[in-house]
């Protein structure tokens, strides 16, 4: 007997998310996922003078802002052919970077590992040090959320890094076509070195409870046990002993290929991270065409075009049809090749060929264990390169060059957010935009069917999942299995509606 469920929304989610489940024999036959609200961000764009993206377009989102102006700034320095100097290349990737890790550190401590401290768990061996680091909103009178109060405590001083980087987080306007508008000097290059080292040290005594590069060297599952071992007080090293324990390897697996844009800019060409498509069945990196990548409404509340084709963002149209007949989602279904595709710090580190990542996703898939592997393993090799980047700053030299928008112009401006690849297409006609399309990570990762049927990455993920006879009331009765495979993507789903 087939049951059916709506589950959500989804608290530590930034946005609205329902899912609706099949369930029989109590595991998910089918799911489809729900972004049930509308915003109309590139509605909001039309018309409007095209330096007005780089205020309107960080709004999308209050915790990637800075990902949501790097692409806009791309997109019009795509336009006007203007080139970053190397400080200014430089300066927004530490920006690009500061926002990430900081994302990264937020949902291991606040959104993921919280899930872990509730009574679905009880008798397990690890709960009582779970509730001592992780449990959420615990006062301190309890003890409990030791370490998470340590990581929202770290994460605010290291959001200094932006306030002398570009003024304010979020929102900072520094962030321009031409590069940064804000000039380091010397002295304060020192300072922003110090926030970064003293996260490092939150890090390597926390977090991992070894050095950096020593995590970010891991290259097997081998070499991660033997890590473990050496690391046993830290905090992934229980999360290793939480994953096996929990079974974490066998939820979630995701369709099997993975995009990255390429993440940080490098001055003379290239990524910090490369760019391409994992295509984890023949364990290779595929060269990435974005001229591939459509939008597929057919089952998204919005009218589609005369001839029902999926349209590359650069001539797609996000126009609402709330009562739409067989629609389900505010969210389009983003295809590279007519293929579902998954995004985000496993994606990247897959694409830029870490080896640890790579031995785990070929022994078992992307899962919610190794998706959390990858986003923490990345933290580790973010700080180093942000302090290279710092060293790299040539006090006195330019961080800016002037440019002109042209009156007829198209532009494309691609990033990676902490979730994953970020694109904005847009076009400008008599001096105006005319048109604006934005793709969020979580628009891959959260896509509804397409034209032929085929799920989402999400949905994908969560078919044979459990429904556990066990759950959380404080999660509004949810599987803590569907809570595990959701938030292993790192949801944002205003991002996803913008």
């Amino acid at each position: 007997m087939t049951r059916r469920l709506v589950l959500g929304p989804f608290n530590r989610v930034e946005g609205d998310l329902e899912v609706q489940l099949d369930v029989a024999n109590g595991r998910i036959r089918e799911a489809h996922v729900n972004a049930p609200m509308f915003r109309g961000f590139e509605l909001m764009l039309a018309g409007r003078d095209p330096m007005d993206a780089l205020t309107i377009v960080p709004r999308i989102c209050g915790i990637c802002s800075v990902s949501q102006s790097v692409a806009a700034a791309r997109a019009l320095a795509d336009a006007c052919g203007v080139v970053m100097p190397p400080n200014g290349v430089l300066a927004t990737n530490l920006m690009l970077a500061c926002e990430n890790l900081a994302d990264h550190l937020t949902h291991f401590y606040l959104f993921f590992m919280p899930d872990f401290t509730g009574q679905a768990y009880h008798g397990r061996a690890w709960l009582a040090q779970a509730q001592q680091r992780f449990a959420a909103l615990a006062g301190s009178t309890t003890g409990g959320g030791l370490h998470s109060r340590q990581a929202l405590a770290a994460r605010a001083r290291w959001f200094e890094l932006i306030g002398t980087l570009g003024g304010k987080w979020p929102h900072t306007g520094a962030i321009l076509p031409g590069g940064s508008s804000r000039a380091i000097e010397t002295a304060e290059r020192v300072r922003l070195l110090a926030r970064v080292r003293e996260m490092r040290a939150f890090l390597e005594q926390t977090l991992f409870g070894t050095p950096l590069e020593e995590v970010a060297a891991l290259d097997s599952l081998a070499a991660l046990q033997g890590w473990r071992t050496r690391a046993a007080g830290s905090d992934l090293a229980l999360f290793l002993d939480i994953a096996d324990d929990t079974s974490l390897n066998q939820l979630g697996v995701g369709p099997g290929r993975y995009l990255s844009y390429g993440a940080y800019a490098l001055a003379d060409s290239g990524h910090a991270f490369a760019r391409g498509v994992w295509d984890a069945s023949h364990q290779k990196v595929l060269s990435l065409n974005t001229h591939d990548i459509t939008e597929d409404p057919r089952h998204a509340w919005y009218a589609e075009d005369a001839s029902a084709a999926a349209l590359h963002p650069m001539v797609g149209s996000t126009l609402p049809q709330a009562d739409k007949a067989g629609a389900y989602s505010w969210n389009k279904a983003p295809r590279l090749g007519g293929q579902v595709l998954e995004t985000g710090a496993i994606a990247r580190q897959l694409v830029d060929g870490q080896s640890l990542i790579r031995a785990a996703v070929a022994a078992h898939g992307g899962c919610v264990s190794t998706r959390v592997l990858a986003r923490l393993l990345e933290m580790a090799r973010i700080v180093p390169l942000m302090e290279q980047w710092l060293l790299a700053l040539q006090p006195h030299a330019p961080f800016f060059q002037s440019h002109a928008l042209p009156d007829q112009a198209r532009g494309t401006g691609l990033t990676e957010a902490a979730r994953g690849a970020l694109g904005h297409w847009l076009r400008i006609e008599k001096g105006r935009l005319s048109h604006y399309q934005i793709v969020a990570p979580t628009s891959w990762n959260f896509s509804p069917r397409d034209a032929a049927g085929t799920p989402g990455a999400l949905e994908t993920a969560l078919v044979g999942a459990p429904m556990d006879s066990t759950v959380d009331d404080a999660d509004n009765n949810t599987s803590v299995a569907v809570q595990h495979i959701v938030r292993s993507f790192d949801p944002c789903m205003v991002c996803t509606v913008h």
